[in-house]
């Protein structure tokens, strides 16, 4: 019996890519790892918002430039459409950031939302732009009473569907109202410790991939999608 002629007849090899660790070293980003942080309370002491600056104080002493989105005033989606000046200041530091800190409330068990509404008004695409595609995420969470994952974990999952990647380290703050002075910085403690670990993770792996993003969310099957329509479009009759 002959051998097959492939082993992958349904592959196109015109799209096939094999890795290639020449593309792993780009020209490097002369500028800083840009961090954009987001919360998700609105009350005066937000202890989301207190872990997120002090992360911000953290990134800033690791090298990186941070901005933090304040959501007030941000409408539900469906009731304004994509002008409202806060949707396009949040879409616009999207796209400005090279990695992110996601930080909210666990509240019935699950993100609030404030925070999710964030999420909701950042689309997979404006126009050709895929806005939070190969960044870097890193996910916090403080808790009212006893530690919990179960925000950190839904967060975890949203951050994949935005085809981000998401570091393995994570925070989640138990009893975060102890955690605090009445200055809002953070007191010393294995919690404050472990924030340390989550950001000074999120910097290294923002400064390997950054510059090798677009390398690492190439896909084949959105190479042959493209290659299809574009066949389409040249091979089309003229009328």
């Amino acid at each position: 019996m002959s051998a097959p002629t492939s082993t992958t007849p349904n592959i196109d090899d015109s799209q096939f890519r094999r890795p290639e660790l020449e593309k792993l070293i780009p020209t490097l980003s002369p500028h800083k790892p840009r961090i954009l942080l987001l919360y998700g309370s609105l009350r005066e002491r937000s202890f989301s918002r207190l872990v997120v600056e002090e992360a911000a104080r953290l990134l800033e002493k690791l090298g990186a430039e941070t901005r933090i989105f304040d959501p007030r005033g941000l409408p539900q989606t469906d009731t304004e459409d994509d002008s409202h000046p806060k949707v396009q200041e949040l879409r616009d530091l999207v796209i400005w950031s090279e990695g992110q800190v996601w930080c909210s409330p666990e509240r019935h068990g699950a993100m609030t939302s404030i925070f999710k509404s964030q999420i909701d008004w950042v689309p997979l695409s404006l126009g050709g732009v895929r806005p939070t595609q190969g960044k870097t995420l890193a996910l916090m969470q403080v808790c009212g009473g006893s530690q919990s994952f179960n925000t950190v974990n839904q967060m975890r999952i949203l951050g994949r569907w935005m085809r981000m990647v998401t570091i393995p380290n994570q925070s989640s703050v138990p009893k975060a109202f102890l955690e605090f002075d009445e200055d809002g910085r953070m007191k010393p403690s294995p919690f404050y410790n472990r924030i340390v670990d989550v950001v000074e993770e999120l910097m290294k792996f923002t400064l390997l991939l950054r510059d090798n993003k677009d390398y690492f969310v190439d896909r084949y099957s959105e190479r042959v999608e493209s290659a299809e329509a574009l066949s389409k479009r040249v091979n089309q009759k003229s009328i």
